[in-house]
């Protein structure tokens, strides 16, 4: 799958800073102790909304908020404080649950913004304000006890460890009688909060180690590691999880005094750990555990100036190493590794290959951090452990594809402990030979599993290995290897399937080229392969690759690759790019490649692997189509070496039934190598059986198959007269099974005619008749009916310069007949409506027909005859009708197809004028009025409805548009009934009443309504919406004065007589209820009203409970909503409230007659 990345927006500072301040005063000035009003919770919930959207845009660049910071979150941290006192000092004070909970959910927003160290900075931090913050939290039934007010606890707990920072004495607030008490209540406060899951635990961790980590809770903290061993043997693991983080805090930030009388207890502690079978199990204690033994490790040993070393470019070009902090530490300081170290290390690189990725990150960085301050000859001994990790499941000779699926976690781990030693220089040159033979198998590690491969994880991270030793790295112990360096990068980064792989491999590329200056035209190949060239996959192949490969320094590494990896890929989109992205490289230098890369390609087609025989073919013809594009005798010449590799594969390789992919790749190969020698030797050919191929893709059951198959007998086609095969495939596929018939359709369609005739006028009869629904040999798959309307007009363009040779212009009328038939074509099954496959077609088709005849009309001398005016407007006019019908695909192919028609010029006829485009004005204003027209898609309704129903007023379209309004009235999606229905009602708003000087009339509108649905009144699908169209009008109070306009009332008792047409007998139920809708809504119009009162009966007293129901409902509320014109009498209202009209009982009947008897007496009155 392609990738389609959309970029992060940038920003060069906080634009929205006064937005923000003002949106974050309007929460703060709120009075926490009062319930906000209805418009007071508006309002803040919008300023929450705007503050978490601001916070989401700037997230990536959270720098820009820091000159801010202390401004912003000061005065929100105020006002916790002063809420916090208040609910100290007046207990029992009440406040609003859901501002506090905005007040807190706003801390915990800059929290989760900039980092909880960086926050807390600007949290209260005086001595007075731990008893605040301590009793706040301790209250018992304070705000803080909520389940939901996570976000204050947590906040609050974050506020108590900043203030335990503060180097007082804590004993100063306990009672005198009762020593220890605040120590006491600081650490039940902390523990009591391990064991909740989420972001209280993390602050309570915070809090303990801070707390234990003060000079005058010694006692506490030897208690409180007794306490974490008896954790621990008891298996709980939310505990064990929160204890872990304080210990990990504590050995982190605590003093070296304090921790080394608990070194030995630490290493207990993880040797418990590893003993839990249910300890073990758990990612995070595994994480956490692993970050316990590095800390510990460091505090063992003695701090050391880090020998890490920075390698840039200065502006004179000289390549330079500076130490991090201004110095290199030249000798190793002399000093005993404790003993511990070793088994600390060993415990770290068996947790390198954990099978969780965190695990291994922290053993990386841990197994750095240490090594950074152990002796040269150590940290080199640790790098050829991390180095021998590689070796474990590799097998002399073998490559990296045979390497086993359990090796990825190792090399994982390996590759990230490697790239944290390069980044701190711990890389000696040494070892950096060794170091880069394990990357390039590293770079390449991609391990089919199943539907899927593994080990995009270990490519990332070899490039971040290769990025880290181009910052720490002298050039000098690099110049060896850089040529092979780069051609490993830029391998990757042109054809990794992932988009993070060769974004990884083009940054480390870019690190190189700037810091080393090694790699062959480095800045060169760096703007060909930037960061965006290769986010696109299929840029980075056919585009970014062929670039590159103009450096001879380059190309040949790039073609091995694509040959031995790319195309043997598991993917079949890899290996279809890397065929497109080898032909490419190969026209680089046809004459030298072509061959060469052929002839290896070949010897794949042997292999027993179908994705390497699928690789190779689609790379074969992809060189073969190079040949063909730059034509001469010499190169069909080597277009015919090429066909002849097809016979080195095994036939039952190609021919098996499951094997469709390497048939069609056979076929296509066919088809771009096949030469007219190869055709005329028959059984001699270097192929004999490349027909039986061919043959046996028509007849495959894959569509993708049959293309591929038709394609090779096109190539045919073009070098001999085929009609003896065309027979035979009429005759064959035409009755046959139906993906026979779908490919029969794909083939005649694609045949070259204007070469040789190929049996045309059978072809030609053969598609008429299979499209023809009053034809025997019709075609019953849809699928083959839609590529037989697809066939008709590329036949046309074919035979397009001899057309009058070929076609005459009874049989062009035939072939444009039946393609105007299939606009008909509604046929549904469980797929939808498949039918709008064939509509789709043909409207294609007819357009294309209609451009390619205006074209050559001056060489057409009966133009006429091919395509009368009044069939051409009849199309026109149908293609209208599909593009203002429900469905949004077919909508936009025959808006698309109908814009292309406007602009085309008329054809050079006499008499030009007939083909113009009726209302093509009107049309052109409408749709083409400027260039957002030409852009915007048919498919959008609220754009197209209200241009279209304008097109009411052009005589000639009105019939077939205004099917096609009906239908999307009648759709089930709102997208298109809403703006079909609204626009439909305002264009009737503005007519006049009566025909008169005007190009339409509401008198007409109703009558062409009218006239539709007495002609299908048997079609559900017609008359619901047209029943619909009219209820919207009544509604909308328009068709009211219609009775005053002469043969108006006729027209009203129409519409009645078809809404009450055997009603009785109808099982559509929607129906029924617009029928209902219909004669409701007439009660207001004085020439029908009396008639529709007394059908009333026949809805009240349905069969149907529901549809009684509703017409009750619906009644009622139309007396009491509407100017009826008459009063209305208030028994109606008491019979339609108080009958029970779903029951099955004759009070229903009696209600019913009584209704319509007083509706009746009320109107004649």
């Amino acid at each position: 799958m392609d990738e389609n990345s959309q970029e992060t927006q940038l920003f060069a500072a906080f634009e929205r800073h006064g937005e923000f301040v003002a949106a974050q005063n309007t929460l703060l000035a709120v009075d926490l102790f009062v319930e906000p009003s209805r418009e007071e919770e508006d309002v803040e919930l919008d300023c929450s909304r705007k503050l978490i959207m601001i916070f989401g845009e700037y997230q990536e660049q959270s720098y820009l908020l820091d000159p801010y910071l202390e401004n912003l979150v000061s005065p929100v941290a105020e006002c916790l404080r002063k809420y916090a006192m208040t609910c100290v000092n007046a207990r029992g004070a009440q406040s609003s649950r859901s501002r506090v909970e905005r007040l807190a959910d706003l801390l915990h927003n800059y929290i989760k913004f900039r980092g909880y160290k960086t926050i807390t900075r600007f949290f209260p931090h005086e001595v007075a304000d731990l008893s605040i913050a301590l009793d706040f939290i301790r209250l018992p039934s304070g705000p803080v006890k909520d389940l939901s007010q996570w976000g204050l606890r947590y906040a609050v707990l974050l506020w108590l460890s900043l203030i335990c920072r503060i180097p007082f004495d804590l004993q100063k607030f306990d009672d005198t009688t009762r020593s220890g008490e605040t120590a006491n209540a600081i650490e039940l406060v902390g523990k009591d909060r391990l064991n909740m899951a989420g972001l209280e635990r993390e602050g309570a961790a915070t809090l303990l180690a801070r707390f234990y980590a003060r000079k005058d809770t010694k006692e506490q903290l030897s208690s409180f590691v007794e306490w974490s061993i008896t954790i621990f043997r008891s298996s709980d693991i939310t505990l064990s999880i929160g204890v872990l983080q304080v210990l990990c805090e504590l050995v982190k930030s605590g003093s070296s005094e304090q921790l080394q009388a608990f070194v030995q207890q630490f290493l207990e502690i993880t040797d418990t750990l590893e003993q839990s079978t249910t300890l073990a199990s758990n990612t995070l204690v595994r994480k956490y555990r692993t970050k316990l033994l590095s800390r510990v490790a460091l505090r063992l040993m003695p701090s050391k100036v880090s020998r890490s070393k920075l390698t840039f470019r200065s502006l004179d070009g000289d390549i330079k190493n500076k130490a991090d902090n201004g110095n290199v530490d030249d000798g190793d300081e002399d000093f005993d590794v404790p003993e511990e170290i070793d088994t600390i290390l060993e415990s770290l690189f068996k947790s390198l290959q954990d099978k969780d990725t965190v695990v291994r990150w922290s053993a990386a960085k841990g197994i750095a951090r240490l090594s950074e301050r152990l002796p040269s000859d150590f940290s080199s001994q640790v790098l050829e452990t991390i180095l021998g990790l590689f070796s474990i499941h590799s097998v002399a000779g073998a490559s990296v594809y045979d390497t086993p699926a359990v090796a990825e976690a190792t090399w994982h781990g390996a590759s990230l402990a490697s790239a944290e030693m390069a980044r701190r220089g711990l890389v000696q040159t040494a070892a950096l030979g060794s170091l880069l033979s394990w990357l390039s198998k590293a770079l390449y590690f991609d391990i089919r599993k199943g539907a899927h491969s593994i080990g995009s994880n270990v490519r990332d991270a070899a490039a971040y290995v290769i990025w880290a030793l181009a910052r720490a790295q002298d050039p000098e112990s690099f110049s060896p290897y850089a040529r092979e360096l780069a051609q490993w990068l830029v391998s990757v980064a042109l054809f990794d399937r992932e988009i993070h792989i060769r974004r990884a491999a083009s940054a480390a590329f870019q690190e190189h080229v700037g810091r080393m200056a090694l790699f062959p035209h480095g800045i060169d190949v760096l703007r060909k392969t930037d960061f965006y060239a290769v986010s696109v996959r299929r840029n980075a192949f056919t585009v970014a690759a062929p670039q590159v490969a103009e450096h001879l320094e380059y190309r040949s590494y790039l073609i091995n690759h694509v040959i031995s990896i790319t195309l043997r890929h598991w993917d079949v989109a890899m290996r279809e790019l890397g065929a497109q992205a080898l032909r490419r490289i190969c026209e680089l230098d046809l004459k030298t490649l072509g061959l060469e890369c052929a002839s290896k390609m070949a010897g794949f087609l042997r292999s027993v692997d179908v994705s390497d025989v699928h690789g190779a073919l689609v790379a074969l013809t992809g060189i073969s189509e190079a040949y063909r594009a730059q034509g001469n005798e010499e190169n069909a010449i080597n277009r015919q070496k090429i066909f002849a590799f097809i016979a080195i594969i095994s036939q039952d390789a190609v021919m098996a039934p499951r094997n469709g992919l390497v048939l069609a790749a056979a076929c296509d190969l066919i088809a771009s190598s096949l030469t007219l020698q190869e055709v005329e030797l028959r059984e001699r050919s270097s192929v004999p059986h490349w027909k039986r191929i061919v043959d046996q893709g028509l007849r495959h059951r894959s569509s993708s198959v049959q293309q591929a198959a038709a394609a090779a007998m096109a190539t045919t086609s073009s070098l001999v007269d085929c009609s003896p095969d065309v027979h035979r495939l009429i005759k064959d596929f035409r009755r046959g099974p139906q993906s026979l018939q779908q490919s029969l359709g794909y083939t005649l369609g694609i045949l070259n005619y204007n070469a040789h005739p190929h049996g045309f006028s059978e072809v030609v009869k053969c598609l008429l008749e299979s499209v023809d629904s009053n034809s025997s040999a019709r075609m019953s798959s849809i699928e083959a009916r839609r590529n037989c309307f697809q066939a008709l007009p590329k036949i046309i363009t074919n035979v397009l310069p001899r057309l009058t040779e070929y076609l005459i212009a009874e049989s062009m009328y035939g072939a444009l007949n039946a393609l105007d038939s299939g606009l008909d074509d509604y046929t549904m099954d469980e797929r939808g409506d498949v039918g709008s496959w064939v509509r789709m077609a043909c409207i294609r088709g007819l357009a294309s027909i209609f451009e390619d005849l205006f074209r050559v009309s001056g060489s057409i001398p009966e133009f006429a005859s091919y395509l009368p005016a009044q069939m051409y407007h009849s199309v026109i006019a149908r293609i209208l009708r599909q593009g203002v019908e429900r469905l949004d695909n077919v909508r936009q192919i025959a808006g698309h197809c109908l814009l292309r028609l406007f602009r085309i010029p008329l054809p050079s006829v006499p008499h030009q004028e007939e083909w113009r485009i009726k209302g093509s004005e009107l049309m052109m204003k409408l749709f083409l009025n400027d260039a957002s027209d030409a852009i915007t898609s048919w498919s959008v309704g609220e754009w197209l409805f209200p241009k279209a129903v304008e097109l009411l007023r052009v005589q000639e379209y009105r019939q077939p548009l205004l099917t096609g309004l009906i239908h999307s009235v009648g759709a089930r999606t709102g997208s298109t009934h809403r703006p079909a229905s609204s626009s439909l009602v305002s264009f009737a708003q503005g007519l006049p009443l009566s025909p008169g000087n005007s190009d339409y009339s509401l008198f007409e509108l109703c009558d062409d309504l009218i006239e539709c649905a007495q002609g299908r009144t048997t079609s559900n699908a017609v008359v619901v919406p047209i029943l619909q169209t009219f209820n919207m009008l009544l509604e909308a109070d328009i068709l009211s004065h219609l009775s005053n306009v002469d043969n108006g009332p006729s027209k009203l008792e129409k519409l009645l007589n078809i809404a009450t047409r055997n009603i009785l007998q109808l099982k559509n139920v929607q129906r029924v209820q617009e029928s209902m809708k219909i004669v409701i809504n007439l009660l207001v119009v004085s020439s029908v009203s009396k008639s529709s009162s007394e059908r009333i009966i026949d809805f009240l007293s349905h069969p149907y409970p529901k549809i009684r129901t509703s017409t009750a409902e619906y009644l009622y509320t139309f007396i009491q909503s509407r100017d009826l014109g008459w009063e209305a009498d208030e028994a109606v209202e008491e019979l339609l409230l108080e009958t029970e009209w779903s029951s099955e009982s004759m009070q229903v009947k009696v209600a019913a007659t009584r209704v319509s008897e007083l509706l009746s007496c009320a109107i004649t009155e």
